[in-house]
């Protein structure tokens, strides 16, 4: 195998319009020369991340896009939108598992590449912390108080199973979509540099537990309590097993 050859031709500038529309020349630029890379994982490393704010800024262009019909009350677009985010963030989530395949070893000769840079840092990540919030306002306008409603009556005496349920829930799902990546994220740290050391900004990398604990629309995940509680009083919080029944 003419390794050197192979290498230069991953790394052409590219001519065909296939290449000039995407851009790969630009692309495949944007990581270390293979001659400059500390190990053999940091390309992987370099890519995985790359591609991930990639995705980000996708999932945050959709739910600017989602914000806007959220206040004109499409429906239907909303939905669709939402949904794209939700397998844009199953699709990250699932990346992650790759660099699992990185020894905790060449990971610390990565790191040393990184200055004091984490991935609280990450551009992508830090707009969809502001971005997402956004969304809660504009239902809330359209859907819940604007239409003289609450999430209560929404999920419970008016319960209809209607475009403010549909969207609520599509918001839950983001929300617990997200959740699940920043987790994902805390088992990978656990994979390479587990959770008792110091990050790279000095602190604790166990306060990373604290944003994976983080809920978006806290209304959407508390009426299921205010719900339960209520249906616990009505019929009992402890009830006579079933067990006893089919003995007798």
């Amino acid at each position: 195998m003419d390794r050197a050859k192979i290498y230069a031709e991953m790394q052409a500038p590219g001519a065909l319009d296939y290449e000039l529309y995407l851009r790969t020349g630009s692309l495949l630029a944007c990581q270390k020369d293979f001659g400059d890379l500390v190990n053999r994982d940091e390309l992987q490393f370099q890519i995985v991340h790359q591609v991930e704010e990639l995705w980000m800024k996708l999932i945050a262009y959709s739910l600017i896009e989602a914000d806007d019909h959220l206040q004109t009350g499409e429906t239907h677009r909303v939905i669709t939108l939402l949904e794209r985010c939700h397998r844009l963030l199953r699709l990250m989530t699932a990346q992650l598992d790759i660099l699992e395949t990185m020894s905790p070893k060449d990971y610390q000769q990565i790191r040393l590449q990184l200055g004091n840079g984490s991935g609280q840092e990450s551009p992508g990540f830090r707009i969809l912390l502001k971005i997402v919030p956004e969304l809660w306002r504009s239902f809330d306008a359209r859907y819940v108080r604007g239409a003289g409603r609450t999430i209560r009556s929404i999920y419970d005496q008016d319960y209809a199973h209607d475009a403010a349920y549909a969207i609520a829930e599509a918001l839950i799902e983001l929300d617990e979509l997200f959740g699940k990546f920043r987790s994902n994220h805390i088992f990978l740290i656990h994979r390479s540099i587990g959770m008792g050391s110091a990050s790279l900004k000095g602190r604790s990398v166990d306060l990373l537990q604290a944003g994976a604990k983080h809920r978006f629309f806290p209304e959407l995940w508390d009426v299921r309590v205010a719900m339960t509680d209520d249906w616990g009083v009505h019929y009992g919080k402890v009830r006579d097993s079933i067990s006893h029944n089919e003995a007798a």
